[in-house]
């Protein structure tokens, strides 16, 4: 499986959100930057972490010009419940048969665990910034929030 790195053209997708709406790539291109986090379940710990990371930083990527979007394997009622716990202001996709994790090849930690990579996604819909780390989650949001900054000024 190929993966999608830097300067590459981000694959195309649609998929469903926790609070029910289709949300692609496409309808923010030439709007926002995209800063697409793949992580692997609701409610466990670094995934928690990661998300509320994002959370508490998400107007920072707001005043940017950025969007920020989560996707894991979860149903969208386990997403609904995840991001009402934690007051997630952003949207959560269900990408239950994978297709979007392998279209951007997202590998798999110890050929096993869903891997934990973030996607900075420039207006035009190419990638800008990757980041791999399974146990950082707050490397992703301050890399992410770096990049994106960068491309606001550019």
């Amino acid at each position: 499986m190929a993966s999608v790195n830097v300067g590459d053209r981000a694959p195309e997708f649609t998929l469903p959100s926790q609070i029910g709406a289709q949300v692609s790539l496409a309808q923010y291109r030439g709007q926002q930057a995209v800063v697409l986090f793949f992580y692997p379940k609701d409610g466990t710990a670094v995934c928690t972490k990661e998300a509320c990371s994002f959370r508490d930083a998400y107007e920072d990527f707001i005043q940017a010009g950025a969007v920020v979007i989560g996707v894991s394997s979860d149903a969208v009622e386990s997403h609904q419940a995840f991001a009402s716990g934690h007051r997630l202001p952003f949207e959560l996709l269900s990408d239950a048969d994978g297709f979007l994790r392998k279209a951007f090849g997202v590998p798999k930690t110890l050929g096993l665990l869903p891997g934990r990579v973030t996607y900075v996604i420039d207006k035009e819909g190419v990638v800008r910034h990757v980041f791999r780390s399974q146990f950082s989650a707050d490397r992703h949001v301050a890399e992410a929030l770096a990049v994106v900054r960068q491309l606001a000024q550019s």
